[in-house]
């Protein structure tokens, strides 16, 4: 029957000289003899249950567990336990991994948009980015609440086209009006601007917010602490 040294050992299942003394330290792995001079001497099986612990560990299963595991009578009774709590914490990993992912690459797409780049600009990037989840909320209020009255107007127009209902119109008027008024209301209060001369967050006037040309994303508006009139970028108002 084979002998294999420590060095042998760790070569053939890739790790250090230090892993395999380790493991024996730890009572995972223990030699099955050893030599006259005190060396480490492994069997076959030694050398079958190492590359186990290395192929458990490969899954990033802790060393605890895996010794929990192999000093088991019976070790299929936890090994799927361990295996499934592994599986949730890798795939919590992923997900922490792609959302901070998700986030460099937003940063250096709106990195691309800035003429000089400042720590203040950076923070400007990093507040709306956070604040992301806000304004989808808010859109989403106001796309959810609007869908009703969208289809109800096609389908008096159609209706009064095809039929002469002339009346569904005035309903869908009648409805469409006081809706407008209460979501431009709702947005009002719940949005706010970044400026970027000065970094502000601040609220204009109904008035001058309604009017103000605009894209998805930002206003043309007058900053109330710096005075800068330009492209201000829409965030959602932080609770009081």
């Amino acid at each position: 029957m084979s002998k294999y040294t420590t060095g042998e050992m760790a070569k053939l299942c890739g790790v250090t000289v230090r892993t395999v003394q380790y493991y024996d330290t730890r009572g995972i792995l223990v030699p099955a003899e050893l030599s006259e001079g005190g060396r480490r001497l492994y069997s076959e099986n030694d050398l079958k249950r190492m590359k186990i612990i290395c192929f458990l560990r490969d899954l990033g299963l802790p060393l605890d567990s895996i010794s929990q595991m192999l000093a088991e009578d019976d070790p299929g009774s936890v090994i799927s336990l361990l295996l499934e709590q592994q599986e949730k914490v890798l795939k919590e990993e992923i997900s922490e991994r792609q959302d901070k992912l998700d986030r460099l690459e937003s940063l250096r797409r709106d990195l691309k948009d800035v003429e000089t780049i400042s720590f203040e600009s950076i923070g400007d990037i990093a507040y709306t980015m956070t604040n992301k989840k806000k304004r989808r909320k808010i859109h989403a209020v106001m796309l959810i609440t609007g869908i009703p009255v969208t289809l109800l107007q096609w389908a008096a127009i159609v209706l009064w086209i095809v039929k002469g209902w002339w009346w569904l119109f005035a309903v869908w008027a009648v409805i469409a009006i006081p809706w407008g008024v209460i979501i431009s209301k709702y947005y009002y209060d719940h949005t706010a601007y970044l400026c970027p001369q000065c970094h502000t967050v601040f609220t204009p006037t109904f008035k001058e917010m309604f009017f103000a040309r605009h894209t998805p994303s930002t206003r043309k508006l007058t900053c109330t602490s710096c005075g800068h009139h330009g492209f201000c970028v829409e965030v959602a108002k932080e609770e009081e």
